[in-house]
């Protein structure tokens, strides 16, 4: 009896060692393969340029991403993540494309999403299994069915959110699309904390704290914070706001080495589990 005690522990032992070795290996291949990513000949040049400023691989890898998963990325404007998130989810995972609508009043976007569309339809070799819905609260929220998604992701899209007194509505949104357990990646220029609502609405800052009441408000539970995409360079105070700073450079060439020296804005980088 003891003899085939001592063997059975030997197997579960020997299980889980080979589950651990499993997983690690798999993560190994998840990291490499999101470095790989970062630098495909899919991406523009210019888009590679922005990996040192972005930090993509650290930030979703703290987000959670590994290959298999339902994944939503929220508003992927000109598909910056897209290039990125798309192809490594092709064949091994679900990936939601959540883009602007093309009954938005407003002009940019319908503009946007056709651009969107566009990139998709240039490279079916990456993008041929990326499924585009809409997002534009209150009338449109489905972004994936009901409680379907692993992870929904958000890159700098907050304070577009408080300019249009939606961001309630949007966190409601993505609690509604992710399954129990699932996990909401929020990166956002961050402001001072205490900064007042004006202040968010007009500078494009948003504070940590605040997007974590907008969160919980909608039923999430905070995770964690990361420094990934700090910039202590950012004071928060510019003549145009976050879009002084690149890449939107919005002062042109007026004090342009100065906004290049400090880069781009220092940002929030927040993770949240539904319940």
């Amino acid at each position: 009896m003891f003899t085939r005690h001592k063997s059975a522990i030997g197997a579960g032992v020997l299980a889980l060692c080979s589950a651990i070795l499993s997983s690690n290996a798999a993560f190994a291949d998840d990291t490499a393969r999101l470095r790989e990513l970062m630098v495909a000949d899919h991406r523009s040049p210019q888009n590679i340029a922005r990996n040192d400023a972005r930090h993509p691989a650290e930030t979703l890898e703290f987000f959670g991403l590994k290959s298999g998963l339902t994944v939503i990325e929220i508003l992927p404007s000109g598909g910056w993540y897209t290039e990125i998130l798309a192809p490594f989810l092709k064949g091994n995972g679900t990936f939601y494309a959540a883009h602007f609508s093309p009954n938005s009043h407003l002009a940019y976007q319908p503009r946007n999403l056709e651009a969107f569309l566009g990139l998709l339809a240039a490279r079916p070799d990456v993008y041929d299994e990326t499924i585009v819905t809409r997002l534009y609260p209150p009338t449109e929220t489905e972004m994936a069915p009901p409680g379907s998604a692993d992870l929904a992701m958000t890159f700098r899209n907050v304070h577009n959110w408080i300019m249009a007194g939606t961001q309630s509505e949007h966190f409601a949104a993505f609690y509604t699309a992710l399954k129990p357990g699932g996990i909401l990646g929020v990166v956002e220029h961050r402001a001072p904390e205490g900064s007042s609502m004006e202040f968010m609405s007009t500078t494009g800052y948003v504070t940590q704290d605040y997007v974590i009441e907008l969160a919980e408000a909608a039923g999430f539970e905070f995770v964690a914070a990361s420094e990934i995409n700090a910039n202590p360079l950012d004071n928060k105070d510019y003549p145009e706001g976050v879009w002084t700073l690149p890449p939107t450079m919005r002062m042109g060439d007026t004090d342009k080495d100065k906004y290049l020296a400090i880069g781009e804005s220092d940002r929030m980088t927040l993770k949240f589990r539904k319940p």
